[in-house]
């Protein structure tokens, strides 16, 4: 199970709303720290991706620009009880996590 995503779907009237919040730093690359005065190295988020029983339904491309800890909703048309979501992210910096759930 992912660790820095939580996932929720529920589907009604064949329509699917999706609901996920990553926890992730989404550091801008612009920040120094305080006590040093160097700048804190970019590390964000460039990819969302979520699949519907292995059909992308969406495809996100991220940037710094992004708060740290993003929530993301959307709604598809399609989908049913007990179907498979997969959301999965990759960062900058090579790392990367997935979650896969059942809509309710």
């Amino acid at each position: 199970m992912a660790k820095s995503i939580k996932i929720r779907a529920k589907s009604k009237g064949g329509i699917t709303t999706v609901k996920a919040l990553i926890t992730h730093p989404m550091e801008t690359g612009l920040r120094k720290n305080k006590k040093t005065g160097k700048l804190i190295p970019a590390h964000f988020i460039q990819e969302v991706v979520c699949k519907h029983n292995g059909k992308p339904v969406i495809n996100c491309e991220w940037g710094g620009s992004v708060s740290k800890n993003p929530y993301l909703a959307f709604k598809f048309k399609g989908g049913k009880k007990d179907d498979s979501i997969e959301l999965s992210w990759k960062d900058n910096m090579g790392k990367g996590d997935s979650i896969t759930a059942k809509i309710r």
